[in-house]
Parts: C-alpha cells; sequence; structure tokens
C-alpha cells in the first residue's frame, strides 16, 4: 500500500482488500488516459482519476496483444502549477519498472533536486520524436510535493527586505557557478561566506532557537532519493474535499529559499493552523512535470 495515499485523502484504506476496490474503480471510471510506446515497445499507458482538483490516483500499465490493459503499478498524485525553468536537466529510468526520475540542478539553492517523474507518457513521445534525450534538455519543471508529516512553525523577523534577498540571491548563485567552472576567486568568497554564517550561527545559538536562525531550508531526507525535508513560508493557502472520502485537504504554496511551490497534505497529518507569512516545516516527497523546450 502507497504511504502516501493520505496525502490526497485517503488514510482510511487500511487493507489489501479496500485497496485493491480502489484501484478496480479508478480502472474503471478513469477520467483521462495516455499512451506511448514503452522502451521495450509495448503500449505504455497512463490512467488518472481525480478525486480533488490537481490530485488523485494514477494508473499506469501496458496493453497487451489482445489489447487487454494490465495495470502494473499506481501512486498518488498532485499537479503542481508553479513553474521554474532549467537549462540542463536530466531523466532517467528506474531499475526495477516503467517509472522515471527527474534531475535538476538548482545553483540558487545550492542542491540537485530529484523528483518523480508524473508525465512519463509526454516523455516517451518526446524522446521517440527524437526532441527529448537523457540529459542535458531545457525544461520548465512545475513542481509539487505530497506530505504525510507536517507541522505549522512561526514567522521570524525578516533582517532584508525581499529585493536585497533576491539580490543576495543572485549573487551567490554567479559565485557557484563560477566556482564550478574554477574561478578561484568566487570560490574563496564562497568560502569566507560560509565561514561568516558559521559564526554568525554559533553566536546565536547560545541564546536562540534554531527556527529563529534558520528562516528556511531545502535538504534531502532519508534513503530515497526524492524525499526531502522542507521549511519554507506560507504564500497562500487552499483547502480542498476528496471527493469520495470527504477529508479535507491542505494546498500550501511555500517558498524555501529561492523555489516555490505546492504542498498538499492532509488536515489530519498538520500540526498547527496554516497562515500566510507562518512556516510550513515537514517531509515531502517531490513529484514534477516537465514541459521540454527544444
Amino acid at each position: 500500500m502507497h504511504e502516501y495515499l493520505r496525502a490526497v485523502g485517503f488514510s482510511d484504506v487500511e487493507n489489501k482488500e479496500q485497496l485493491n476496490r480502489l484501484l478496480e474503480m479508478t480502472e474503471e471510471s478513469y477520467q483521462t488516459e495516455k499512451t506511448a510506446v514503452s522502451v521495450n515497445g509495448n503500449d505504455f499507458s497512463e490512467r488518472k482519476k481525480e478525486f480533488a482538483p490537481r490530485m488523485g490516483l494514477m494508473l499506469r500499465g501496458e496493453y497487451n496483444e489482445k489489447g487487454d490493459y494490465q495495470r502494473d503499478y499506481y501512486f498518488p498524485y498532485f499537479a503542481g502549477t508553479q513553474e521554474k525553468f532549467y537549462d540542463n536537466i536530466s531523466i532517467e529510468r528506474h531499475a526495477e519498472k516503467e517509472s522515471y526520475a527527474g534531475v535538476c540542478e538548482d545553483l540558487s539553492m545550492g542542491v540537485t533536486i530529484i523528483f518523480y517523474l508524473q508525465n512519463i507518457v509526454d516523455y516517451l513521445s518526446e524522446r521517440r520524436l527524437g526532441t527529448a534525450h537523457l540529459s542535458s534538455d531545457t525544461a520548465t519543471v512545475r513542481f509539487s510535493g505530497l506530505s504525510i508529516d507536517g507541522r505549522i512553525l512561526l514567522p521570524v523577523a525578516k533582517r532584508m527586505t525581499e529585493e536585497e534577498n533576491s539580490e543576495a540571491i543572485l549573487q551567490r548563485t554567479r559565485l557557484l557557478k563560477a566556482a564550478r567552472e574554477g574561478d578561484e576567486e568566487a570560490i574563496e568568497n564562497l568560502t569566507l561566506e560560509d565561514m561568516d554564517t558559521y559564526s554568525m550561527i554559533s553566536r546565536r545559538i547560545a541564546d536562540e532557537d534554531v527556527f529563529s536562525i534558520v528562516s528556511t531550508y531545502f535538504m534531502p531526507y532519508g534513503v530515497e532519493c526524492d524525499h526531502y525535508n522542507v521549511l519554507g513560508e506560507i504564500l497562500k493557502i487552499d483547502q480542498v474535499e476528496n471527493s469520495l472520502t470527504k477529508e479535507k485537504i491542505y494546498i500550501l504554496t511555500i517558498e524555501s529559499h529561492d523555489l516555490v511551490f505546492e504542498v498538499c497534505i492532509n488536515q489530519k497529518d498538520l500540526l498547527g493552523e496554516p497562515e500566510v507569512g507562518r512556516r510550513f516545516k515537514g517531509i515531502v516527497w517531490m513529484q514534477g512535470e516537465v514541459v521540454f523546450h527544444n
């Protein structure tokens, strides 16, 4: 049973019998379907059923020689709307099944973001046409996150204006890019900056809580490469309802460092009352839809 079912409103699915009934209903009454030729030459299909706005279940499988659909696996999905452009993105197939991970390097955050690819059929179609490759593509990514463990933190006083913060992020991005190209002056500047940050944290941590010093972060979590521990400021809040279970789900638009994306979380799994300006802290499974620009 998928751990993140509850994120889209299925917290009461407790055994395989309930799960099978849910998947059979999804397979029979799906709302959209996309197909493409898979790596092994079969007709690969994505069937999607929405149970709340922009979220639900997706089934993936293949058609056999008789034209019968055979379900391979499923996963809960949530489609994001916030877009970010990357000039170098890689897409790689998972070893055990026809699923893919997207990999993009975000210099402004200083991390490589790995996410679960939502639109495999689009990618397979693009690759078959020769317009998408396994690496070095320019693409727009719509990130989204599913969470089953989150809490709300109070905001912190901002030491810089938005313009000053944007300029600082842009300057650090330039330094990181130059450092990767071997610029010794950029490497030295980044080293001095990190030393100043370490000194500041060491001085303040004696009298302050760590979350009053660190306003946002975006860090890999656990052994699964597309899971992250995230702290970010809440920019927008929406609440939707699963049409089948009637469970309430929060959609939080958050900004973590320089990345703006949406997270969906069951109301039961969120500790605290979300408000714009407060912060969300939680474990997030990153998904993403890729739009290629070739």
